[in-house]
């Protein structure tokens, strides 16, 4: 007997179920799995031996719900269902893809999401279809592929079950992971877009490291993300503990903690010890603005969380051609993170990234190391580095005090003092507190005079100096220079004669 399910769900099946004119309909796959399991689902498959669409028109007509035809040809459709708490239920039908469903279940990934519900009217007495063995390799926290062909009919599912294993912390079953790992050449015949999909789903769970690990382990990373194969044992003077790739993976762990303490709610769970103390103090009063930023959509189809442990791997990629040994025995490498960037920008539009996404990536990696710059210089940032840090980065600088604490973490690891990690901490604290509390005093300053009336008032010529002068101005006001339009054209006055003094003489003559 299974569960009932919630009243949300009790609706939305009881609606598909006299919809369904009496023709059998099933739900199946991963939203059965979460009902065992306990999770409450967004998204529910069904499956019919007819054409589903009919049956899909009548239930968004039912919940006054979106229709969307999402493959003509396999007749997949989806509804879209805004509830009016603003959560959203993702509706798909599609047509048996055998001749039964218990061979359609038999074709699919993993036995997990190999079971099926019939849709009745009460939904209490549903009971599950599951030829598989679904259920018992649910209660034995196992992922097993339905059959031995899985992985060569798609290899996305190579990228699938590690997304699972990390998602449900499940262990592999041996002749599976066997098999996964002999179809992982065959990824190299998936399109590009459903490969990023598989790969950001597991930078954007909970336990990305495990995830990456597991990329690792299946021999993955080289099909994926081959930049990164060139990070292992490349050697790293110090104050590096680690060779370029273990200080990647360190860096995507503290990341995680980092994002743990900083952008979720505090549970008996969160991770402990004086680091991530030192972060809760200095920047714990901004966790709602950082989880709201992390769950910021560049895309429609990924979080902007993806895309940060994204730059966490791809933050150090261009070490390896950047090396070189100063006269003292240092390894250096000096514009790594201009490299770094340029690789990182080129895997985000070979995996088909949106050009918002890419330029963000670029702005991140490109200037990770901005802060410990920062912070060499022994004081607070000024209210002009501060400006020119977000007019340079915009929305990326966040990413970038993220990057940056978890780079710092990972490159001292054991070896790294409060003193470091406070220094570090004071000044994207600095940043974060002008970003999110004094926008519009140190990073959007008001507009005290346009273009248009600097030419008039001083006599100037339409040209690149106008632009340079405003940007003057502007970096003025963060300092407290100017205050207002004639403080703004007194300083543009002044500044113009001292910084092109040959426009002065043009101006007399």
């Amino acid at each position: 007997m299974i569960q009932p399910f919630s009243s949300d769900l009790k609706r939305i099946l009881q609606v598909v179920s006299r919809a369904s004119d009496d023709v059998p309909v099933y739900l199946v796959g991963g939203a059965v799995r979460d009902h065992l399991l306990g999770v409450e689902s967004h998204d529910l498959d069904f499956c019919l031996n007819a054409s589903p669409i009919p049956l899909a028109r009548r239930v968004a007509n039912a919940l006054n719900a979106g229709f969307f035809l999402l493959d003509e040809q396999r007749e997949t459709v989806r509804v879209v269902v805004h509830e009016p708490d603003g959560s959203i239920n993702y509706l798909d039908f599609a047509r048996f893809r055998e001749d039964s469903l218990v061979e359609d279940l038999w074709k699919r990934d993993f036995t997990i999401n190999a079971m099926a519900l019939p849709v009745q009217e009460d939904s209490i007495l549903l009971q599950l279809i599951d030829p598989c063995g679904g259920l018992q390799d649910l209660r034995d926290k196992r992922l097993k592929a339905c059959s031995d062909s899985a992985f060569e009919d798609d290899p996305v599912r190579v990228l699938r079950l590690i997304r699972f294993a990390q998602k449900l912390r499940f262990h592999i079953d041996p002749q599976t992971l066997q098999d996964a790992r002999s179809s992982v050449p065959s990824l190299e015949r998936v399109s590009a877009e459903r490969k990023r999909d598989e790969i950001f789903q597991i930078l954007e769970s909970p336990g990305a490291r495990v995830g990456v690990d597991l990329l690792d382990r299946l021999k993955v990373l080289p099909v994926v993300f081959p930049e990164l194969e060139k990070l292992k044992g490349v050697k790293q003077s110090t104050p590096h503990v680690h060779d370029v790739w273990r200080h990647t993976l360190e860096t995507v762990s503290r990341l995680e903690i980092l994002l743990n303490v900083l952008a979720e709610d505090l549970s008996e769970q969160s991770p402990a010890g004086m680091m991530v103390a030192q972060a809760s103090l200095w920047l714990g009063r901004y966790r709602e603005q950082f989880h709201a930023h992390l769950n910021r959509r560049l895309n429609p189809l990924r979080l902007l969380r993806g895309l940060t442990f994204f730059c966490a791997l791809f933050h150090d990629v261009g070490k390896p051609d950047t090396a070189f040994q100063d006269k003292e025995g240092r390894i250096r490498f000096f514009g790594h993170e201009e490299l770094s960037a340029s690789l990182a920008v080129s895997r985000a539009q070979a995996l088909a990234l949106s050009h918002d996404e890419v330029e963000h990536i670029q702005k991140v990696i490109t200037g990770h190391m901005r802060i410990h710059w920062l912070v060499s210089e022994g004081q607070p940032p000024s209210p002009r580095a501060i400006y020119r840090f977000f007019r340079d980065l915009g929305e990326a600088g966040v990413d970038v005090c993220l990057l940056s604490l978890s780079d710092l973490w990972a490159t001292y690891s054991h070896t790294l003092t409060q003193e470091q990690w406070v220094s570090e901490l004071k000044v994207c604290r600095a940043l974060l507190e002008a970003k999110w509390e004094k926008e519009n005093i140190l990073i959007t300053p008001p507009v005290l005079i346009k273009g248009g009336e600097l030419i008039r008032e001083l006599g100037l010529q339409p040209g690149p100096l106008i632009g340079q002068t405003l940007e003057a101005i502007r970096e003025a006001q963060v300092e407290g220079m100017v205050l207002d339009k004639q403080s703004a054209l007194a300083f543009a006055r002044e500044w113009i004669n001292k910084s092109f003094p040959q426009q002065k003489e043009e101006r007399e003559t």
